[in-house]
C-alpha cells in the first residue's frame, strides 16, 4: 500500500479510537485489533505527530506504580477525523465503481 495513503488511514483509525474518550497506547492498539494491525513502534510516532499537529492533547498519570500517558482528541482532531472519514468513504465509492465490490 502506498505509504502516504496508509499513513492517512492509520491517522483516522487512531483518532477514531480516541474519539470515544481519553485513551492510552495499549488500549488504542487493543481497540483497533481486528480493524487494522498496528504495532507500538508504529503507534507512538503517529501519536507524537498528531499531538504536534494539535489533533491530540496528552496528560501523564500514575497507574499501578508506573507513569502512563493518556491521549485526548481536540476539536481540531475531531475535524480531521470527520475529513478522514469522508475521504475513506470516497475511496470506498471509487473501489466499488472500479471493482464492483470484488477484490
Amino acid at each position: 500500500m502506498d505509504i502516504q495513503l496508509k499513513k492517512g488511514i492509520l491517522d483516522v483509525c487512531v483518532l477514531h479510537a480516541i474519539a470515544g474518550g481519553e485513551s492510552y497506547g495499549y488500549k488504542i492498539i487493543s481497540d483497533l485489533q481486528g480493524i487494522i494491525e498496528i504495532s507500538e513502534s508504529t503507534l507512538y510516532p503517529i501519536l507524537k505527530r498528531l499531538e504536534a499537529g494539535g489533533f491530540l492533547t496528552t496528560r501523564t498519570a500514575e497507574h499501578n506504580g508506573r507513569l502512563r500517558r493518556y491521549y485526548k482528541i481536540t476539536n481540531l482532531g475531531l475535524k480531521k477525523l470527520v475529513s478522514g472519514r469522508n475521504d475513506l468513504l470516497e475511496i470506498g465509492v471509487i473501489y466499488k465503481k472500479l471493482f464492483g465490490g470484488r477484490i
